[in-house]
């Protein structure tokens, strides 16, 4: 019978041979699998969320109960109290003044400006994006320098330009110089979004025969939605928003548009603040619908602005 010799370490080990034993332990056991253990919860940041949701909330439980009362119960108990009887007579009072032709001029002021600026900010984010030269680059400074010019600096040349085209106290007055304002920052987002498309895509279409324009609709139009659609979005928010240019460029009551027509329930000796609460709750409704159908591709778009 011969001696087994002591295993080497780091020796591999033959086989049908048990493996040694640790000296002074056992054969390993299975580990057991560790319990569930519940998330420790943020009180910090939960106390945080209370106090936004407060910041937030409590001006719309104001404006929204406000409208539910009556002009003296608004006056007696206070703008944070419950309504004491719940009434629908301010949104009467709204219906009972021009407040549709107001808000279809609106709309059309909104909707002609979104598209002129998709379509001009396509154009301008294409050109400067494809094409090399210095002129382009140059185009794209002057659009960018748009960026720091505020409407109220240039109201009195806006105002006699538009003078001169004999377009004052139209809808047309309100579209356009609206629509000039709101081209910077859609230029900006467009050519950052159309610069993320890859450039062998353009080359493949290029040697397929397309040309510009083929490429431009084809290719880069279906691969900017996000973009675009974050243009339109923002477009429709300067429009419905807008108060300067048509508080300046129009005077007709038939070509107001909600920004203005809240004016009606502001009188020389009094204020009906219920029903002018209850005229801006209405005003908010439509672009409100419009941002909870669009603020994804609101929010990828404005993240693709820096581009690659």
């Amino acid at each position: 019978m011969t001696d087994v010799l002591p295993r080497r370490p780091g020796l591999p080990r033959r086989p049908g041979t048990a493996p040694p034993r640790r000296p002074g332990k056992g054969p390993r056991e299975p580990r057991r699998a560790r319990g569930f253990r519940l998330p420790r919860w943020n009180y910090p940041a939960g106390f945080g969320a209370l106090i936004w949701l407060a910041v937030v909330g409590l001006p719309l439980f104001a404006l929204v109960s406000s409208t539910l009362r009556s002009r003296d119960d608004y006056l007696d108990n206070g703008t944070l109290s419950l309504p004491g009887e719940p009434t629908l007579d301010n949104y009467r009072k709204v219906f009972a003044t021009d407040f549709l032709t107001y808000l279809l001029n609106t709309v059309i002021v909104t909707a002609a400006v979104a598209a002129l600026v998709v379509v001009l900010a396509v154009t301008v984010g294409y050109t400067v994006v494809r094409t090399r030269s210095r002129m382009s680059h140059r185009v794209f400074q002057v659009f960018l320098l748009g960026l720091a010019i505020p409407a109220q600096a240039v109201i009195v040349p806006v105002f006699l330009i538009i003078t001169k085209l004999h377009l004052y106290d139209s809808l047309l007055a309100v579209v356009l110089p609206t629509a000039a304002f709101a081209l910077p920052v859609s230029v900006l987002i467009l050519a950052g979004t159309m610069r993320d498309i890859d450039e062998e895509m353009y080359e493949s279409m290029a040697l397929d025969g397309a040309g510009p324009a083929r490429i431009l609709w084809q290719l880069v139009v279906p691969l900017s939605r996000s973009g675009i659609s974050t243009v339109a979005v923002y477009a429709s928010l300067q429009a419905w928003n807008n108060f300067l240019f048509p508080l300046i460029l129009t005077q007709s009551p038939g070509n107001r548009v909600l920004t203005l027509g809240l004016y009606d329930f502001v009188g020389e000796f009094r204020v009906d603040i219920p029903a002018l609460l209850a005229a801006v709750v209405l005003s908010i409704v439509p672009i409100f619908v419009v941002y909870l159908f669009a603020r994804r591709q609101l929010v990828s778009g404005l993240m693709g602005v820096g581009g690659k």
